[in-house]
């Protein structure tokens, strides 16, 4: 059967999320403005959607660069390495934040202590190192606060709605956040330090960690000012198992469309051909990637 001809699928958090949108949107595109079948399968959270690519269940997903590592090394929430994860191309920074409602009177992470964060989450490992980073970057720890568990995202936001938790973990421009910010009557990001102090302490959690400045736009809720956000790179993430044609022909749907999948979610005007092929420690990039980016003329960048 032809690449062209095959369904691909990509692995994504549960509905909700940034990435099952992000998905959603670069998935219709792919098949408005190709041959390519692609469908969005959501599961429950990062460790799940990296095994189906690992076994090969799933194609293609959207993921934290430094889960990616972890997860090819055996590493942090890993208990097993999964030497079959390669990189595909780096989409867009991606920050991520506490965000509370608006009637708490709460403004900046340091106003947490005492209250309550959401921790457990045995669904949804990731957010733990990067609760960790934002509490560390609102000059907090993990014993300041009074933890509430969670098992996931979608849940972990619907408990700050209802009282159970005063805090909640998203990325910017979740379309959850939008959600609980219509019921609730508000919602706001927690504003953090970004100092060099803090710099150091949350590339302790995770190396490729840093800060970058989110300014409001609708899309982005909770964003009430220029605020510093932790963050780090989005990074589209393959199989091994998928054949190079194919990985190269989504690619070109992916890059040869950014005006139409900027417009569909605005998040995503921030791709760009020319900072997508960056290299990370401990992630090799896919031969069909790395094809694409030799005949687009776009040499590898470092890491910074």
């Amino acid at each position: 059967m032809p690449a062209a001809a095959q369904v691909s699928s990509i692995a994504t958090p549960p509905q909700g999320s940034v990435w099952n949108t992000m998905s959603s949107v670069i998935a219709g595109q792919a098949r408005e403005s190709s041959d390519l079948r692609m469908v969005v399968q959501p599961y429950g959270g990062n460790a799940q959607m990296m095994q189906a690519l690992n076994e090969g269940i799933a194609e293609f997903a959207l993921n934290d660069v430094n889960d990616a590592i972890s997860a090819v090394a055996g590493s942090g929430e890993y208990s097993a390495a999964m030497p079959n994860l390669r990189a595909v191309a780096r989409i867009n920074p991606f920050p991520v934040g506490l965000y509370v409602k608006e009637s708490s009177g709460l403004t900046a992470v340091a106003d947490l202590t005492g209250k309550s964060v959401p921790s457990g989450w045995d669904g949804f490992p990731i957010a733990r190192s990067h609760i960790t980073a934002i509490l560390a970057a609102g000059g907090l720890t993990w014993d300041d606060v009074s933890q509430v568990p969670v098992p996931e995202l979608i849940r972990g936001s619907d408990d700050m709605a209802s009282g159970r938790v005063d805090s909640a973990f998203f990325a910017v421009g979740g379309p959850k956040v939008a959600e609980i910010d219509a019921s609730v009557g508000g919602v706001r990001f927690l504003t953090v330090e970004a100092n060099e102090e803090n710099l150091a302490k949350i590339r302790a959690v995770r190396p490729a960690f840093y800060f970058s400045e989110v300014t409001p736009a609708p899309p982005r809720v909770g964003v009430k000012e220029p605020m510093m956000f932790v963050t780090w790179d989005n990074v589209l993430v393959a199989g091994s198992h998928v054949p190079d044609e194919q990985v190269k022909r989504f690619l070109s749907v992916v890059f040869d469309n950014i005006e139409a999948i900027g417009n569909a979610y605005p998040p995503l005007k921030a791709l760009n051909l020319e900072t997508a092929y960056k290299s990370y420690p401990g992630l090799e990039y896919h031969p069909g990637a790395i094809a694409f980016f030799e005949e687009r003329g776009v040499e590898q960048s470092d890491s910074e």
